[in-house]
């Protein structure tokens, strides 16, 4: 054979060589399936972490589900939506706990099957959780009331709203603000109630609270719905200029509230942050790519106030609800 002959030949066994390396290379990994199940579906807090989880679900070529409870009480349909993601298949499990230790037994169960355990949000009594992603609450129960014993003068008489007395971030977060209180050496706590998380209920409760301790000119509110409702009861009761409102995370009614005097400082976690963080370790644990994966991460939390409201960093915090995807 001539050389150019054999040349021409090696070149055309090459390029077989090659097309047939990458039609091995182009065969798509198996796509994983997780399933995300929160503690609420409406509020923007939740709507924020549904996008961070959206937009690791789309980068890493995962097959997401997302479901939750109408109301942030009913950890019973929380177990319930736990066993079913595991009855479809769902390899790893995103889950924020309504309730520590009666969603336990349902989180316990999907890893028995062999599911991935990731928690955000809201921590859960199962050694089976991997990672946990979220707000060091107790830190951010003490920013609550740092904001409060930075601004307000004399003595301080408060009232907390809090939320379900089986929620961990909840009861961790008024730990923390209690004890800051209580080292300060100026705070009295005058009142705690433990209301449903839905604003209307939160208002009706704080409301009656001030009518019944008019003495109380501080008040913490610790997740979005209960600061929506104290925000709009002290708005109704005209006492925006004698109540100090600390509430926390981010909504259009309290973003307003601040900026009209309802609300005076906002405790904002970083709900897309738990969402593609969470989303990230569920692919992590399930292609091993666990080196340096740690127990517990704390996702980045800020005091915003009026005189910081505007600026970038406070912005993109307060605003961070409208990258959500539907």
């Amino acid at each position: 054979m001539r050389p150019s002959k054999r040349a021409a030949l090696a070149l055309v066994l090459i390029l077989a060589l090659l097309a047939g390396c990458g039609s091995a290379s182009a065969v798509p990994a198996r796509q994983h399936s997780v399933a995300l199940v929160a503690k609420s579906t409406e509020t923007e807090f939740w709507l924020s972490v549904f996008a961070g989880a959206q937009a690791a679900a789309a980068e890493y070529n995962l097959k997401l589900t997302v479901t939750g409870p109408d109301t942030e009480e009913d950890y019973e349909s929380q177990n319930a939506m736990v066993e079913q993601a595991v009855a479809d298949g769902a390899e790893a499990l995103v889950f924020s706990a309504i309730d520590f230790s009666n969603n336990a037994s349902a989180i316990d169960a999907a890893a028995a099957a062999g599911v991935k355990i990731v928690a955000i949000d809201s921590n859960v009594d199962s050694t089976a959780v991997s990672t946990y992603i979220g707000t060091d609450n107790y830190a951010a129960g003490r920013m609550a009331a740092q904001a409060a014993l930075d601004r307000v003068e004399g003595e301080l008489r408060v009232g907390i709203v809090n939320y379900d007395i089986s929620s961990a971030n909840g009861q961790e977060r008024e730990q923390g603000a209690v004890d800051m209180f209580d080292e300060s050496g100026r705070a009295r706590v005058v009142q705690v109630i433990n209301t449903l998380a839905e604003a209307q209920h939160a208002q009706a409760d704080t409301a009656a609270m001030l009518q019944q301790y008019p003495e109380i000119n501080v008040l913490l509110a610790f997740n979005e719905p209960t600061s929506v409702g104290a925000a709009e009861a002290v708005r109704q009761r005209g006492v925006s200029d004698a109540v100090f409102l600390v509430g926390f995370d981010s909504n259009v009614a309290t973003i307003d509230g601040l900026q009209e005097g309802s609300v005076d400082a906002l405790i904002v976690q970083n709900p897309y942050a738990m969402g593609y963080l969470g989303v990230e370790s569920a692919w992590r644990l399930l292609t091993g790519q666990t080196a340096g994966m740690e127990e517990v991460v704390d996702t980045s939390t800020r005091t915003v106030d009026r005189d910081n409201m505007f600026t970038m960093d406070s912005q993109k915090a307060l605003f961070a609800f409208e990258r959500r995807s539907e």
